[in-house]
């Protein structure tokens, strides 16, 4: 009914794949280090290699210091020979050594192994040193490809399992919206037979009160089965904005509730400082206007008043309508779902929930402002994008005179 699924689909592939995602990469991290360890491994062996095939060409040359002894050059690599004191005989290494000692060692992406040689047998040389550079580019390629395969993976499954979980759920929801849509429009037919029933009998006999009881009651489930109706439709059905004048559907909207306010008590007053027509959808702007005068006048203690007003701010236009009853104890509350401060007042909770979804998704800024025991003001600000036509009262009533 008012569930997406399709949303609710992608909202939970999403939560599952990123769960399953951590469990499963999370080996990932000890295979870079095993991989990572291997390539030094292979990286210290690799330098081992150089310097037993350099100390190779050292043996097989002699040490005979009035020949010239050419110095195998490696491309991956660069060797030297070094006294006792690190200072070099013979050097193509031109970085700063990372120790004085022997051994395997590593500077950022660069890699030193540090031999020592038998004294005074290679040109007078104490040391061996290589040096060369690292890369994990394959590593990080390999592990990248795992893990957006698994992710991949993971979210197939996770669409499909999902999908075929929410399948009878769908089907579920299909049929309760169907019986839903079937059960209001029962409810539709009687409220109309009883409205046109009351308004013959008042015609034939006389305005009578506890027919008009009967009249107010038809009109406030009227305003629950048109909320009812707007949530089922909400996803499926695409509102087109049309020109409205504003003044005079207001004055039809508090026309409809005149009744229901009489029961209690309550004038209802309205007072236009201009005249607006805005390009805004007509059922969303009745659940605004019929669910704010809803709780106004249900709300409002007897024998007091609501007043409309409808003015120019700026170059924007507000609606705004007060009420002096019982105020409300949390404002921002009253516009989540199902949520009542008077559980022994009727309906469901969900009228200003969808007034907040219309005001959300549209362009109209709401202020609520509300002190217990004295009353609320609802302010809802329609911006200039939305005017199609505005004029001043004052200057029509002028121009009416000189006419």
């Amino acid at each position: 009914m008012i569930v997406d699924e399709q949303k609710f689909v992608t909202k939970y592939t999403s939560i599952y794949t990123f769960i399953i995602s951590i469990i499963l990469l999370a080996p990932l991290y000890l295979y870079i280090d095993y991989r990572m360890n291997l390539q030094e491994i292979k990286q210290e062996m690799e330098l081992k290699s150089i310097q037993s095939h350099i100390i190779s060409a050292m043996d097989n040359f002699g040490n005979h210091p009035d020949d010239t002894f050419a110095f195998p050059n490696f491309s991956t690599s660069k060797s030297g020979l070094y006294k006792r004191n690190f200072a070099p005989i013979y050097t193509q290494i031109s970085s700063e050594l990372p120790s004085f000692s022997t051994g395997y060692f590593k500077s950022d992406s660069t890699r030193y192994l540090i031999t020592a040689l038998p004294q005074k047998k290679y040109f007078f040389s104490e040391y061996l040193i290589t040096e060369s550079q690292i890369s994990f580019t394959n590593v990080f390629l390999e592990v990248s490809s795992i893990a957006f395969g698994i992710i991949i993976l993971i979210i197939l499954l996770s669409f499909y399992i999902l999908n075929s979980f929410s399948r009878p759920f769908k089907r579920v929801n299909e049929k309760l919206d169907d019986f839903i849509q079937e059960s209001m429009h029962e409810i539709s037919t009687p409220l109309s037979i009883i409205n046109v029933n009351v308004d013959l009998f008042n015609e034939i006999h006389g305005k009578n009160k506890y027919f008009d009881r009967i009249k107010s009651a038809t009109k406030l489930l009227a305003t629950i089965y048109n909320d009812m109706d707007y949530l089922i439709k909400q996803n499926r059905v695409r509102y087109e904005d049309e020109v409205i004048d504003l003044n005079e559907y207001l004055q039809e909207r508090i026309i409809y509730f005149e009744l229901i306010a009489q029961l209690k008590n309550i004038s209802l007053s309205v007072e236009c400082s201009v005249s607006v027509s805005i390009k805004f959808n007509t059922t969303k702007l009745q659940r605004i206007i019929d669910n704010t005068l809803s709780n106004a006048i249900k709300y409002s203690n007897k024998n007091t008043k609501v007043e409309v007003f409808l003015k120019q701010k700026e170059d924007d236009v507000e609606l705004l309508i007060i009420d002096y009853g019982q105020g409300i104890q949390n404002p921002k509350k009253i516009l989540e779902k199902y949520y009542r401060e008077d559980s022994y007042k009727s309906g469901f909770g969900i009228g200003m929930c969808i007034v907040k979804s219309i005001v959300d998704e549209s362009d109209i800024d709401l202020y609520i402002d509300s002190e217990l025991g004295k009353g609320s003001r609802f302010s809802y600000v329609f911006h200039s994008s939305m005017i199609a036509k505005m004029t001043n009262q004052k200057d029509e009533l002028q121009l009416q005179n000189l006419e």
